[in-house]
């Protein structure tokens, strides 16, 4: 099973692939949508949906498991993430994946075994599980992190946990 990870952004969104079987996961891609140049928010918007749909036709994922949103303290900056993620489950749903939401802190639970895990944390364990040269960046890691989380909660729930 191939999974997509996305980690929604306004300005930068990450994502990764990963291919899973079982307990056994490999690496299959990984990036970032960068939409900062772009004044139009609405064209931001686009542009993660559309990045997004090439990054599925490209690498054909089965599901795809998303970062969910935590409530910022800036109000329009959440509301901001709340737009970046919608138009990246669309993109999402668009290509009939389905898709699994997972909380920041779960994530970072799955791949560091702590859910305070600072982003650094994330990259190095994201680094260490899937065998990378190098480090993804910061983005592309946590993508990457959401899709390792959702990998270990399906072989749980197949009866490959313990």
């Amino acid at each position: 099973m191939r999974i997509l990870g996305i980690d929604p952004g306004s300005r930068v969104t990450g994502y990764g692939v990963i291919a899973a079987r079982g307990h056994e996961i490999g690496f299959v891609a990984c990036g970032t949508i960068r939409t900062g140049e772009e004044s139009d928010f609405s064209r931001r918007l686009l542009t993660i949906f559309e990045d997004l749909c090439e990054v599925i036709s490209l690498h054909q994922p089965s599901v795809a498991a998303v970062e969910d949103m935590f409530v910022d303290r800036n109000p329009r900056s959440a509301l901001k993430l709340g737009h970046a993620r919608g138009a990246a489950v669309v993109a999402a749903l668009h290509n009939k994946l389905t898709v699994f939401d997972y909380p920041a802190r779960k994530v970072k639970q799955a791949v560091a075994g702590y859910g305070q895990a600072e982003k650094g944390q994330v990259q190095h364990m994201v680094r260490t599980l899937l065998q990378l040269d190098a480090t993804p960046s910061k983005d592309a890691a946590d993508a990457l992190a959401v899709a390792i989380c959702h990998a270990h909660h399906a072989a749980f729930n197949r009866g490959g946990g313990g």
